[in-house]
């Protein structure tokens, strides 16, 4: 005989659920008892992950961890950075010697399936390009027939590379090597005629490390859809949680309106969406096993997703683009919070 659930029991077990959710898991719980989180981030890309003069790390991708710190300690500052090469970074996070991987990765579908990874959501939309010498007179992708190209290992640049000349019956000299400094090294020492990577890491490589940027031309075309995204260990899904919604909460603060600037006067709105992130109404935090007061906590001490990008990456002459908040005319949206 087949009992029709009662409204007691369904509350009953939304009750022990929940409970059980809120007391964590094992990522946060090991985090929160060494006090402090372990973020793996890239060896240094300009405005995404790199220590300034100071040896202090900035950039978008440093900024989410930060988030993730405010969210679950309540601390911005308790997080500790590990540089890691594209050959190291998935091993790093199956391992265990990371908690959390925020390093411009492509978010594909053997990643996500094969590697034991959970791809939180994008937080960077991007594509491969090209960047050649002004002096070689190149206008367009389709001129490097038999061109030697600089492609970092280890990363999807290098099978969109190959599957793009092949595509267009073309032929070229892949110049791979492993570390990105010894690959914009070889780029910028002539020992290959083109650079390729994200248009991001490309507009990045210009500024920061060309003497003078306009002697590099970024080509038009990109080839690839580059979906960047934090990505954590399959199995612990309370963490998958806390670091997805740690994302939604810094696009949803842009799309309210609040600000690191803002956040404690707005604090005080009537708004119900405003409320419910703040935490003053609601038990949202609670069902993520962190304070109520976790997204407002992301906001006041790192800011939203717009003030990150604008901080990090609008100085580089990087425009938002697809990055843009869905209402704005890009693909940033998160979830409603309710």
């Amino acid at each position: 005989m087949r009992v029709k659930p009662t409204l007691q029991t369904a509350t009953l077990l939304f009750t022990l659920f929940s409970s059980a959710h809120a007391h964590g898991g094992a990522t946060a719980d090991a985090a929160l008892k060494k006090g402090f989180l372990r973020c793996g981030v890239n060896t240094g890309i300009t405005g995404f992950a790199q220590p300034d003069s100071n040896g202090e790390w900035r950039g978008v991708d440093v900024d989410f961890c930060r988030a993730v710190g405010a969210a679950l300690f309540g601390d911005a500052r308790k997080v500790r950075y590990t540089p890691l090469t594209a050959q190291q970074r998935f091993t790093a996070l199956q391992s265990g010697e990371v908690d959390l991987l925020a390093r411009n990765t492509t978010w594909t579908m053997s990643r996500d399936t094969s590697l034991g990874l959970n791809f939180v959501g994008i937080n960077f939309y991007d594509g491969q390009g090209f960047m050649v010498a002004r002096r070689l007179k190149v206008k367009s992708a389709k001129e490097l027939n038999g061109a030697a190209i600089c492609v970092q290992s280890g990363t999807t640049t290098e099978l969109n590379l190959a599957d793009y000349f092949r595509a267009k019956n073309m032929k070229f000299k892949p110049v791979v090597i492993e570390k990105l400094e010894e690959v914009l090294n070889a780029y910028f020492a002539r020992r290959c005629d083109v650079y390729t990577t994200d248009v991001s890491g490309l507009i990045s490589a210009r500024v920061s490390r060309a003497v003078n940027p306009a002697d590099h031309i970024i080509l038009p075309e990109v080839i690839s859809k580059e979906p960047f995204g934090p990505a954590v260990r399959h199995g612990d899904d309370h963490w998958f949680d806390v670091v997805k919604w740690t994302l939604f909460a810094t696009i949803e603060a842009e799309d309210l309106g609040l600000t690191s600037k803002n956040i404690e006067q707005q604090a005080q709105s009537h708004d119900p969406a405003v409320q419910r992130f703040v935490g003053v109404k609601g038990d949202f935090g609670k069902m993520l096993g962190l304070d109520n007061r976790w997204a407002y906590n992301i906001i006041k001490q790192v800011g939203n997703y717009g003030e990150s990008f604008d901080r990090n990456l609008t100085p580089l002459g990087l425009d938002r683009g697809l990055n843009k908040l869905w209402n704005r005319g890009g693909l940033m949206y998160a979830p409603p919070m309710r």
